[in-house]
């Protein structure tokens, strides 16, 4: 803890100078003073008033658009930085009292080809050229920020196809109702946007100047055009966007925007024989509603009733064989769409590893599987169990106060699931609550000073559940709740910043249900040898008759992120014992300090020999609160764009061997060995037909049996301008020899506290093709695919214990003590720890296995008027599992394809009610 004091004390320092150095000089440094950068005067463009009407048929023939003064004196950010670009574009606004319009004319001599492509699919290739993940493209972007906050990013885009997308502030869930459309001529292309008021935000004044940005890309040239124009090197972002003047808008209506739907679907599966709760098929026909209403210009209101997500892809498939949950990311629109306005602190490094954000928010809580599945599971022969918690209804308001306060306010209410189960066939009935009724709150500010170069904001969260039932209370939580700040201060033209969160939990019940999350894989407060017994404030100590659980958390960096070629960061993470989010945050771990550094340069210099190159060096310590050093690594990243568009990202991290609190899965502190990780990647040039992006990662113990390769040669193919396919193989060969198998009761072994902890060398071998295709007929029309086949298995060998607490030494069953022996009858090891029979023998189950298993969704997407959609959508999913350990091809294959699939068939029908 004297270390985290030092560091906070070093980051304190280097913030503050700086900053009262500026608020010395009476500026507000990185707002639109641009004399300390010696940045050019922004460019400023004109919106004309539109008095008759226009088609929108991207042709640009009306009267209007020649009146318009045209936005020019684009200059390249790349390929050669700052010139003047190859091709002249001129970009025109238009208004009326409902929407802006906007017009562009994009010169290309010879005419063009370009790709069709559904929505959102070419925001990827917006980095710089492009992505291995999307299609490139000549595309026109404009990017606004309405409330001239120089924060917010409204992003629209379109491509000479009439392809388009749209993101706010980075988001790309967000799926506002706009129109575009795009012709090509002998002359290149043009465009036309037309953006309804009702989708923006923006303040209540008449007299209107919102911030402006213009890229334009030519793919066949690699080069990216920007109107207000930012060195690579510099900093950016809508602090440095040009202004958009002349725009009069009248006092908005108060929209109103309805969104019901309807779906019908029929799922098939196999039953069992003698399950009285399946007969292998099961329809339904479902009715719900979304609703969007503008309580201001600059506040929305959203609700849904009774949501449905049959469209949304399933997840893939992983091997997981710690004692921590996946993280999966959120696919349903509901959620997904404005998800940035409940965005709390987040992590940012040049490199960083072996830590994690401090969220406050993971949206994959509500509605979640019923965490009492697994209980019923446990209890019953044939079980009739919901796999999702129905949502009963949510809303939420999101958008800025007049005051300049950014806000989102989100409330849900979950239903009770009841499971109904029998122990035996023809048994008599029994039901379960597997999930209470339950209320999900979150609230978020964040206030903007210093024309943005400061933000500070806030969160709350809360979680209430009706815990009635026995069951229910002694393994849920009453309620949960946790209070946040963060802060993101920048200065010096916005080139430094720092940033910050920290937050504060409490979480409440039984004190059986206290008990599990103390000893959950998140702290192991049943751990025999934790020095921390403080059981104050914070609830660092293990007591059993606890009812309630506090904590904190905290992630701060101070780093130079923009300007010449230096870039430097230091940052802290920290989790107290007691800190628990888990109710409606993702967690994985607690009782942890965490520093990490990194200097690095950044080039965008073009030369002989790169286009760019970011390189970086630098190392992390981590430390338990008891004040076990369980980290300490060295690490670089090395990253370069080839003359010719190739891309070359490698890295390495040597981590010094290092004590282990989480090993023995409550048991002592162990050690953990050392091992060397190298990470290789190459992508080729993202605009050719067909793309390749190759990874190859290995890693190697330092004096031990671990080791690990993966190889993953992914390709993009683009058999036709409509349809874009993506196949990600991946092979994963690992050996450990310190797999956590089982913890067995012995009262002879003093050293471990009356218990064994068994452990294996296990070789994992993971086969994986994830398959993508995008079929686009028209910009609204599209089918995309997705199907995973996935195979693992684990071998396990060389049964071991920890010769001693704290130490790396181990001792091989049969090799350097006792014997073991294996029962093919049982299929269970018998080990006998000392050969004499004087310690109690004791014996586990084999766990070799090979799972299998096959994902895959279809999606036939039609948005026939805009908002309004109608999806066909088929889901199959299939498993199989095998009590072997070695990875054999047919004897996979057979576990995933002589399953009985699970189909499901929906129709899902939305209509779109509002101007």
């Amino acid at each position: 803890m004297n270390t985290l004091r030092w560091i906070v004390a070093t980051l304190a320092l280097l913030i503050t100078l700086p900053s009262l150095s500026g608020a010395q000089n009476g500026t507000a440094e990185g707002s639109t003073n641009q004399s300390s950068t010696h940045t050019p005067a922004l460019p400023v463009a004109e919106a004309l008033r539109l008095e008759t009407d226009i088609i929108l048929d991207g042709r640009l023939d009306e009267r209007a658009w020649q009146r318009a003064t045209p936005a020019t004196g684009f200059r390249q950010i790349q390929p050669d930085e700052g010139a003047a670009a190859s091709l002249p574009t001129e970009v025109r606004i238009l208004f009326d009292d409902r929407a802006l319009y906007v017009g562009a004319r994009m010169s290309q001599p010879g005419g063009m080809v370009a790709p069709l492509a559904r929505r959102d699919q070419l925001l990827d290739a917006s980095g710089d050229n492009g992505s291995f993940n999307s299609l490139t493209t000549d595309k026109l972007i404009v990017r606004l920020d309405p409330y001239h906050n120089h924060l917010d990013d409204v992003w629209f885009e379109v491509n000479p196809r009439g392809a388009k997308g749209e993101k706010f502030n980075g988001d790309s869930s967000w799926d506002p109702v706009w129109e575009a459309t795009a012709s090509s001529d002998s002359l290149g292309w043009t465009a036309e946007l037309r953006i309804p008021f009702s989708q923006l935000r923006f303040s209540p004044d008449s007299l209107q100047t919102w911030g402006l940005q213009i890229w334009r890309y030519i793919d066949h040239l690699n080069e990216q055009d920007m109107w207000s124009f930012r060195p690579r090197n510099a900093p950016s972002g809508p602090a440095f966007y040009g202004h958009l003047q002349g725009l009069v808008i009248p006092e908005q209506p108060r929209q109103l925007e309805v969104l019901p739907y309807a779906v019908t679907g029929s799922r098939f599966d196999r039953a069992a024989s003698g399950d009285p709760y399946a007969d292998g098929a099961d329809m339904r026909l479902n009715f719900g509603a979304d609703v969007k209403y503008l309580l201001t210009t600059n506040l929305t209101l959203d609700a849904t009733i009774n949501p449905d997500f049959g469209q949304v892809e399933v997840d893939p498939s992983v091997l997981n064989l710690s004692a921590f949950e996946t993280y999966y990311d959120e696919k349903r629109p509901f959620f997904v769409a404005g998800s940035s306005a409940f965005w709390f602190g987040g992590m940012r490094c040049m490199f960083c590893s072996n830590s994690s954000s401090l969220g406050a928010f993971y949206s994959r809580r509500i509605g979640r599987p019923p965490q009492l599945a697994g209980y019923v599971e446990d209890e019953s022969t044939y079980a009739d169990v919901p796999e999702t918690t129905s949502i009963l209804g949510a809303a939420k308001i999101t958008g800025r106060t007049d005051g300049g306060y950014t806000i989102g306010v989100l409330n849900a209410l979950t239903g009770q699931e009841t499971a109904h189960y029998v122990t035996s066939a023809g048994g008599p009935e029994t039901s379960q609550i597997v999930e209470p009724l339950t209320n999900y709150f979150v609230g978020r500010m964040k206030k903007e000073l210093r024309d943005g170069a400061t933000t500070v904001g806030g969160i709350l969260t809360s979680v209430a559940r009706r815990t009635a039932d026995p069951v229910v209370d002694h393994r849920l939580h009453r309620h949960a709740e946790a209070v946040g700040l963060d802060w993101h201060h920048t200065w010096k033209g916005r080139e430094y910043s720092w940033m910050g969160s920290t937050l504060l939990t409490n979480v409440s019940g039984s004190s059986e249900a206290l008990l599990r999350t103390q000893r959950s894989s998140a702290r192991y407060f049943q751990r025999p040898d934790r020095q921390v017994t403080d059981d104050g404030l914070f609830g660092t100590g293990y007591d059993p008759d606890a009812t309630s659980l506090r904590g904190y958390g905290l992630f701060t960096r101070v780093g130079k992120d923009s300007g010449g070629i230096l870039r430097w960061e230091l940052m802290a993470n920290v989790r107290s014992p007691g800190f628990e989010n888990n109710d409606l945050a993702f967690l994985s771990k607690a009782d942890y300090t965490w520093l990490n550094g990194n200097v690095g340069i950044n080039l965008t210099t073009p030369t002989t020999w790169y286009r760019s190159l970011f390189s970086t060096i630098g190392g992390a310590l981590e430390h338990n609160f008891d004040g076990d050093r369980t980290r300490t690594a060295l690490q670089a990243f090395y990253g370069m764009e080839f003359p010719n568009y190739w891309n070359l990202r490698t890295f390495w991290i040597h981590e010094e061997p290092s004590f282990d609190d989480r090993l023995t899965r409550g048991g002592p502190v162990v050690k953990r060995a050392g091992y060397d990780f190298g990470h290789f990647q190459v992508s080729t040039d993202a605009r050719a037909p067909v793309v390749f992006d190759v990874q190859i990662r290995g890693s190697r113990g330092i004096g031990n049996d671990t080791r690990s390769f993966t190889f993953a040669p992914g390709v993009a193919l683009k058999p036709a301008s409509n349809v874009f396919v993506q196949l990600s193989p991946s092979f994963s060969y690992d050996e450990n020899d310190a797999q956590y198998v089982t913890t067995i009761d012995d009262p002879t072994v003093g050293a471990f506290y009356g218990s064994r902890y068994v452990f294996g060398l296990i070789r994992t071998r993971t086969l994986s093709l994830s398959t993508r295709v995008n079929w686009t007929f028209t910009p609204d029309l599209t089918l995309q695919l997705f199907a995973q086949p996935f195979v693992a298995s684990g071998d396990y060998s060389s049964f071991r214990e920890f010769a001693a607490p704290r130490t790396l030494d181990k001792r091989v069953y049969g090799e350097d003590m006792g014997t073991i022996e294996y029962r093919e009858e049982e299929n269970r090891y018998q080990v006998d720890p000392d050969g004499a029979g004087s310690a109690p023998a004791f014996s586990f189950g084999n766990p070799d296995f090979t799972t299998g298993a096959l994902r895959g969704t279809a999606v036939l997407r039609w948005e026939y008027r805009p908002g309004s959609t109608l999806f066909f959508v088929w889901t199959q999913q299939r498993s199989g599992y095998d009590p072997v350990g070695d990875l054999d091809f047919g004897r996979a294959r057979t576990a995933i394809f002589d399953q009985r699939p699970m189909n499901v068939f929906q129709v899902k029908l939305t209509y779109w009610i509002g101007r």
